[in-house]
Parts: structure tokens; C-alpha cells; sequence
């Protein structure tokens, strides 16, 4: 299966050294250049870009034959819109995406969205992470969201352990 991905799932995979869950997971992932800059960026931590530096032959690189425009979607960067309508273009099964502007325009534009934490729960479901140690590395970088969606995590993970 390929899916398309924004920066941020990719920048914090990597980061907590979890980026090889993509494959296991989808297969193929496709980014738009767009998103590319981003993770090369200068401010972007070394470990990411050197990691995008040697691209993993499951991450391709595709242009959408047409972006959504800067001006109708002024909340959007140019990652999120370029991966929202590469994933439009492909007809893609999954766009993954933590931006919650880009979610809501990607769930106006019919697409079915995951994030970085999403990705972690699949994985852990289907026993490829520990999800208590892979959120542990997760806040101990710049990612941020609501301590009750962690904790709501990691009690949904408790409960898939108990035995029944």
C-alpha cells in the first residue's frame, strides 16, 4: 500500500528512531517536494536530515500536478497542502499528518488522516513497539498534544494486554 506523509509523523519516527514502522506498516510512502525542504531544512535536527539525506528506498519523492493554493488555505504550509493533494491525487488509503488544520482540510477532502501517535498504536497492535517506551521518546521531543490523548493511549494499549 502507499501512503502520503507530511513532515511531522516523519520528523518524530525518526527522532525516537521508530522510522522503520513505515514500511512495516504501508509499504511505500510517497512526500511531495514540499515536504522534502522541510525535512532538509536547516533548523530541521541533524538526525532527520541525514536520515532524508539517505532516503530509504520505501520513501519516494512525487510532485502533485497541482498543490492547493497558499491563498485559499492561508493556515496550511506548503507541506500540508502539497501532501494533501498528493494524497487526493493518488487516491491514497492513508495521509499521514499531525497539523490539525491539515487534518480537518484533509477530512474536507475526503482523505482518511493518522498522526504520529495514530502510527505508534497501529504498530503497537499489530506488536511491532512498545508503546509506553515509544511515547516516553516522544515527549521527550518537541512534539506536543494533550496529556490525556497519551494517557488515553496507554490505556487502550493496557487493555489489548489483559488477558481476557
Amino acid at each position: 500500500m502507499l501512503v502520503v506523509a507530511d513532515t511531522s509523523p516523519l520528523h518524530y519516527l525518526v527522532l525516537i528512531g521508530h522510522e522503520t514502522l513505515l514500511p512495516a506498516l504501508y509499504e511505500q510512502v510517497a512526500i511531495p517536494p514540499a515536504v522534502l525542504a522541510d525535512l532538509q531544512h536547516p533548523h530541521t535536527p541533524d538526525l532527520v536530515r541525514t536520515w532524508v539525506s539517505r532516503r530509504p528506498a520505501w520513501l519516494e519523492v512525487r510532485r502533485p500536478e497541482e498543490a492547493l493554493a497558499a491563498r485559499q488555505f492561508p493556515r496550511l504550509g506548503a507541506g500540508e497542502r502539497e501532501a494533501i493533494a498528493l494524497a487526493r491525487e493518488l487516491q491514497a488509503p492513508l495521509l499521514l499528518i499531525d497539523d490539525a488544520d491539515g487534518r480537518a482540510e484533509a477530512a474536507r477532502q475526503g482523505l482518511i488522516a493518522t498522526g504520529t501517535l495514530g502510527i505508534l498504536e497501529a504498530a503497537a497492535i499489530h506488536g511491532l513497539v512498545d508503546l509506553p517506551g515509544a511515547l516516553t521518546r516522544l515527549q521527550a521531543t518537541t512534539f506536543r498534544a494533550r496529556l490525556e490523548l497519551f494517557q488515553d493511549l496507554l490505556d487502550r494499549d493496557a487493555a489489548r494486554k489483559r488477558p481476557a
